[in-house]
């Protein structure tokens, strides 16, 4: 009997008589060593079967979690992009404040002193947020705005309206930084207050006034928006725009400041505040309001007309019963 697999080789040990009786114990390790290989090898035939088995197993369970997670024909969800600006969204979110009322906040004055919202109510307010690091937009806008209320107090009187421009970006936006932007402007009245906050009162106070900005390279990217605000605080007009037309102020204000309460209560200054509201007419060969003063020679010229046609028909029907 030969253990191996080739009869051409010597095996570790044949079984026969000489050897038998030569070297019994050599005989006995060999075989011993032989029937060791053998089951060490399956062994690991077994151990490497097992571990193709586990692997499998793995990749099927990660299949089917793969296929419970999304299903057929679905795609993973990529990650969203951070929110930016769009021009229609701020309009709509602007517009949509219209007629709402702007609550009391407490802001900083550019002196550092406090002070309220509420302290402008009672007439006309124009609120104007700019970012002081602004390099270009912001300073032309206040600059434009300047002009346009210049035009209008004009026309409407010094004291009539109030203006405040407020710095929305808190981190950077102090009072110092917004008495600085005011002297860079050329901006000194006692009707005009430049004002920061706090961060907290801030984001309130945007939202009340339908203003959205977002961060970018550039500094913020915000619409260029002026709040009109009437007597009560109510939100009455968006203007918009680095350039805009001077009637789509003053007209807004020119119903805020001769619509106001004396008006109704007294007959005197409602007669005067109408005349006023009809007469202040905007002349866009010069591109400024004036009073215009020939209305009273039309309306003059009317009345005559409607008195000589009144007096003609009395007289022709006093004619007319005469001759009966």
């Amino acid at each position: 009997m030969m253990i191996g697999v080739n009869n051409r080789q010597t095996s570790p040990c044949r079984i026969s008589r000489s050897h038998v009786a030569e070297s019994p114990a050599a005989c006995i390790f060999a075989i011993s060593a032989g029937q060791w290989g053998i089951t060490a090898r399956f062994f690991f035939v077994q151990l490497h079967s097992m571990t193709c088995l586990a692997t499998n197993l793995l990749r099927v369970t990660l299949l089917l979690l793969t296929v419970l997670v999304y299903p057929v024909g679905s795609q993973p969800v990529a990650p969203q992009p951070p929110e930016a600006y769009d021009t229609d969204r701020a309009l709509q979110h602007s517009q949509a404040v219209l007629g709402k009322p702007l609550r009391d906040y407490e802001l900083l004055d550019s002196n550092g002193n406090p002070i309220h919202l509420r302290d402008f109510s009672g007439k006309p307010l124009l609120v104007s947020l700019v970012y002081t690091s602004c390099y270009h937009t912001c300073p032309v806008t206040t600059r434009r705005l300047a002009k346009a209320v210049a035009d209008a107090r004009e026309v409407l009187g010094e004291d009539s309206f109030r203006v405040v421009t407020i710095g929305f970006d808190t981190a950077h936006d102090s009072p110092q930084s917004m008495a600085s932007f005011a002297r860079s402007q050329a901006i000194d009245s006692s009707n005009w207050g430049f004002l920061s906050g706090s961060p907290e009162s801030m984001a309130k106070l945007v939202a009340d006034l339908g203003f959205i900005y977002f961060s970018s390279p550039r500094g913020f990217d915000h619409i260029v928006q002026l709040t009109i605000v009437d007597r009560s605080s109510k939100i009455y007009r968006q203007v918009y725009g680095e350039v805009f037309e001077l009637p789509s102020l003053v007209e807004p204000l020119k119903d805020l400041v001769f619509n106001r309460s004396q008006s109704a209560a007294d007959p005197l200054t409602g007669l005067t505040d109408r005349i006023k509201l009809f007469c202040t007419v905007y002349d866009p060969g010069t591109g400024r309001y004036k009073f215009d003063y020939s209305l009273f020679f039309q309306i003059g010229i009317g009345l005559m007309i409607v008195v000589s046609i009144s007096v003609y028909l009395v007289r022709e029907a006093i004619r007319a019963r005469r001759r009966e």
